[in-house]
């Protein structure tokens, strides 16, 4: 099965302190992705950086979590971009950005028919909202040929509205690009406080009705510490989040949901117990500091809930 995660990686400063940052590497896509390929589920990344020794060291690193690299395509003279994120005393986060000339946003720009055609065989593909924000116009209709041809040729589109306002130039820009997606997606993973941003939607049903009016089929409205609602064509699931966790940084807790139920979903396993599989991985992630935690926490912090997710 050939699955790809398609969006952005920047540079990731986390404060630790006054005048004190840690550098790493982050970006939602990106953290998903990682998160699949601990869990035993291959996928390539796609996207496009520079020729610097900082995108040298992305590539490196996502080697070495496994992920497949091939379609990434690098871009002369470009520097990827930047983020920092600021933690308050309950854990919760906030981003800055520099990324206005980041490379990923010339993705479509780069790609070949012979690319295309390529890209076009994939089982599944992921992509976010902040992926979305990436593209101009001519690129969103790229990216929307691409997801047509995928699912002609029998593959299945996953998607995270995960909307950032800062990253477009107005909401309704956001909302007609968001409208023009959602047709073509089979799996919907959004946040209930994103959709309620974005589209005013006054409670989870309410976004879920909505959803349901574009034909996808399954869809779990993510709540945080509330937990999640899951809806198929037959069944609907109301799944607690893991009880008593108290988080250090929730970077990258939606990403890593994801990545626990869509590999879940892919081992065969059914929606509740993929939803439960994503709140234990986010459970653990929200545990550390930054969007991508230690590869050794995985097997070691709480090898119950990780043994438990290979498990089910």
């Amino acid at each position: 099965m050939k699955i790809a995660s398609l969006g952005e990686c920047m540079v990731e400063l986390l404060e630790r302190g006054p005048g004190l940052f840690t550098q790493s590497f982050g970006g939602d896509t990106l953290n998903t992705a990682v998160y699949l390929a601990r869990l035993g589920i291959h996928t390539d990344y796609l996207t496009a950086l520079g020729d610097d020794r900082l995108s040298d060291a992305m590539i490196t690193l996502w080697r070495n979590e496994g992920l497949g690299v091939s379609a990434v395509k690098r871009i002369p003279g470009r520097l990827p971009g930047l983020y920092m994120i600021q933690v308050d005393d309950k854990g919760e986060r906030s981003f800055l950005y520099w990324r206005d000339q980041a490379p990923a946003r010339d993705f479509f720009n780069f790609i070949t028919n012979e690319d295309f055609a390529a890209l076009a065989q994939y089982d599944w593909f992921y992509l976010s909202g902040i992926t979305l924000s990436l593209y101009d116009v001519s690129g969103r209709q790229r990216l929307i040929e691409l997801l047509t041809q995928i699912r002609k040729a029998g593959g299945h589109i996953a998607f995270d509205g995960n909307y950032r306002p800062r990253g477009w130039p107005n909401r309704e820009t956001a909302l007609q690009a968001f409208e023009t997606i959602l047709p073509h997606v089979d799996l919907a993973l959004p946040t209930f406080d994103d959709e309620k941003l974005l589209f005013g939607d006054r409670d989870p049903q309410a976004c879920i009705t909505r959803l349901q009016s574009f034909g996808i089929e399954e869809i779990v409205i993510k709540s945080g510490p509330q937990g999640c609602l899951v809806v198929t064509s037959s069944q609907t699931y109301d799944v607690p989040a893991e009880p008593g966790i108290k988080p250090i940084d929730t970077t990258a807790a939606g990403d890593s949901f994801n990545a626990g139920y869509l590999a879940s979903r892919l081992q065969g396993q059914s929606p509740l117990e993929a939803a439960r599989a994503g709140h234990r991985l986010a459970a653990l992630v929200i545990c550390y500091p930054g969007a991508i935690i230690p590869q050794e926490a995985m097997r070691t912090l709480a090898p119950e809930s990780m043994n438990a997710i290979s498990a089910d």
